[in-house]
């Protein structure tokens, strides 16, 4: 069970925007993570600090694993909406690194031989509040 608090639309924005301009040399920068990529060597796994989640749990209904790509992103794109009724936002944690503030977020891919943990700078200009149904 996830007991983190839910971050709603205006709650991730209000987060994101107040960290967003954080500009100070950090370790968590060392790899570029402006789009989805595995947790880096670079970044300690402790380093990161869960701070709320997108995973809407009160919510009946099973998370969805379409992604929402309007204008013909991908998943890996650093220009890639940042829509958390979708996947992976619909299943990610929001975290801050423990040393500049940064947020990032971060979510565990899993397939038949493996678990790799993902991770995606929050840039809060490419956060969207796409509804659910807008695939």
């Amino acid at each position: 069970m996830n007991d983190l608090p839910y971050l709603d639309h205006a709650a991730f924005v209000a987060l994101a925007q107040s960290t967003g301009l954080i500009s100070i040399a950090c370790d968590c920068t060392k790899t570029a993570l402006d789009g989805w990529a595995s947790l880096p060597n670079s970044l300690p796994d402790d380093q990161l600090e869960a701070v709320g989640t997108l995973m809407a749990l009160h919510d009946p209904q099973e998370p969805t694993f379409t992604e929402y790509h309007p204008d013909g992103t991908s998943y890996w794109a650093v220009d890639a909406p940042i829509a958390p009724r979708y996947f992976p936002y619909n299943r990610a944690n929001v975290c801050r690194c423990r040393e500049c503030g940064r947020l990032y977020l971060r979510y565990q891919e899993g397939g038949g031989y493996f678990v790799d943990q993902r991770v995606r700078h929050v840039n809060p200009a490419l956060i969207v509040d796409a509804p659910a149904n807008d695939v």
